[in-house]
């Protein structure tokens, strides 16, 4: 009828791409239509049972990762994305991190991936002899901000220079005592006994390649390994001087003495003060301990004598770092006065 086309709804609206919007168009008619059985709980995506029972409960289960469930979405907090980044960004290698340490590892020639240089940074000596030595050896740059920086180094202080390196290729602690005889000089090597900060061992890195020694051994197991923060704490010196990692340290100490070398362990129950040391220019090898615990029971036995630090009676014991470069200038004293 010609009234009805007025009615409100009969008619569209111009510009709409609706239609009449009057009755339901038989969408009330298919809503009525069965739609089968309600599927059970442990069918129904989202339900806590389904959780209980699908692949994610079955891999949890069994030990195995999985795409979904909690281990999954524990994947989704900032956390684990920075280290899946910091991950990836590396390549499963070790990250070296610090002007110092960058530089010392160029101009040695460790193989590198990746040098990650800061947006902006405040270029000195250090950095445009790294950036020189990089375009020289055509060595991927990516210059990132500083956030990204830090989550690659993972917190370390970069100073705006990181480099990614393959894992640390350890020597054999016999090959200590040849780099000795090819200089024609006596050895002096220093074993870390239960050392486990890596900050520790590259400062002690660090002084033994100062003192002129050839070496450090750590133990295979219980002991820090040259992380980046190792080579971040030898300023560059594990790039020069060779560590060594021994399976068991008390054999190695042993096999040393075989050859001919004094085992001396550093003791705060040592028998002689440091100043007593008559074998310091004789082959010498210098085992320190943890700060606080010491020598273990079986190196402390191994050591054919034990020295001590005099030092005041407020203070119980010094960190392996600090007690290695006391002993080793001592060390280095003695043998430029034996000339």
């Amino acid at each position: 009828m010609a009234g009805n086309s007025r009615r409100r709804g009969a008619r569209r609206n111009p510009g709409s791409k609706k239609g009449p919007v009057v009755g339901s168009g038989g969408q009330r008619r298919r809503g009525l239509q069965a739609k089968g059985a309600t599927p059970k709980a442990e069918e129904r995506p989202g339900h806590p049972a389904a959780r209980r029972t699908g692949p994610a409960a079955r891999g949890a289960a069994s030990g195995r990762r999985t795409d979904s469930g909690p281990e999954r979405r524990g994947d989704r907090t900032p956390e684990r994305r920075a280290s899946r980044r910091t991950a990836a960004a590396a390549d499963g290698r070790e990250t070296i991190a610090g002007r110092n340490a960058v530089l010392e590892a160029m101009r040695a020639g460790v193989p590198a991936s990746t040098l990650w240089v800061a947006e902006r940074i405040e270029a000195d000596d250090r950095v445009r002899e790294v950036l020189r030595l990089a375009a020289e050896r055509r060595l991927p740059q990516l210059e990132t901000p500083r956030a990204e920086l830090d989550r690659v180094t993972g917190g370390a202080v970069h100073q705006g220079v990181a480099l990614a390196v393959p894992p640390y290729e350890y020597a054999h602690p016999d090959d200590l005592l040849q780099r000795a005889y090819d200089a024609a000089v006596a050895p002096l090597i220093v074993a870390l006994d239960g050392v486990t900060d890596p900050r520790n061992l590259g400062a002690v890195v660090r002084s033994t390649a100062a003192f002129g020694g050839h070496g450090v051994v750590v133990a295979e197991r219980r002991s820090a390994g040259m992380t980046a923060t190792a080579w971040k704490a030898s300023a560059g010196a594990a790039a020069r001087l060779p560590v060594a990692r021994a399976t068991n340290l008390t054999r190695q100490l042993r096999s040393y003495a075989n050859a001919g070398l004094a085992v001396v362990g550093l003791d705060a129950g040592g028998s002689a003060e440091l100043g007593d040391l008559s074998v310091a220019a004789d082959p010498l090898v210098l085992v320190i301990g943890a700060e606080g615990r010491g020598l273990s029971r079986l190196v402390a036995e191994t050591c054919q004598s034990r020295v001590c630090i005099a030092m005041a009676a407020e203070v119980e014991s010094l960190n392996a770092g600090v007690a290695a470069g006391i002993v080793l200038h001592e060390v280095a004293r003695a043998r430029r006065q034996a000339g």
